[in-house]
């Protein structure tokens, strides 16, 4: 029950951010949308800090879902997860856009590290602090591509692919590498 309410506030803020400013939303907002008790929904959720956590989180497991081939290498894993990823939030883009341009580069920022254990650890690749620091840069510089590349996201595809070379090319100078 407790996933099922806040993925229905989840889905509600959505719906509100792509419509009115982010700011101007309030968790109750949020409540009535998604026809959800508020005190329910507080319990779960306190602030719409918390809300977007828990749809982060909803995010990292489309990337912690995909099903890689045996004998796969990182660089393809580390690929396809952070695709998953983004995949999952493509039909978000416009909202969540608006909510990271509301809350400001260094409240989205903070959340990357979070995101790049996901994708490390979706790819099997234990999230070492170098590799994470690492994917996190990756992920940082893919999202700002990703935010301008709408249809196909071959900018995107094309930014991750180099970025994770680089990666990998700068953690193995580091014998850090995977």
């Amino acid at each position: 029950m407790t996933d099922d309410i806040l993925d229905r506030a989840a889905d509600a803020a959505l719906a509100l951010a792509a419509d009115r400013p982010w700011p101007a939303v309030s968790l109750r907002d949020i409540a009535i949308r998604a026809e959800v008790p508020f005190a329910e929904l507080y319990a779960r959720a306190d602030s719409k800090h918390a809300l977007l956590a828990h749809l982060s989180a909803s995010f990292d497991q489309a990337a912690l879902a995909v099903d890689y081939p045996e004998n796969s290498a990182a660089h393809d894993r580390l690929f396809d997860a952070a695709m998953a990823r983004l995949e999952a939030m493509e039909p978000h883009r416009a909202a969540l856009l608006a909510i990271a341009k509301s809350e400001g580069p260094l409240v989205s920022v903070a959340r990357f590290p979070r995101i790049a254990r996901a994708i490390l650890e979706a790819a099997g690749v234990p999230a070492t602090p170098p590799r994470l620091l690492a994917m996190t840069a990756v992920w940082a510089r893919v999202v700002q591509v990703w935010r301008d590349d709408e249809g196909a996201l071959n900018r995107t595809m094309a930014e991750l692919d180099k970025r994770l070379k680089q990666m990998a090319a700068k953690l193995a100078k580091l014998g850090a590498g995977f």
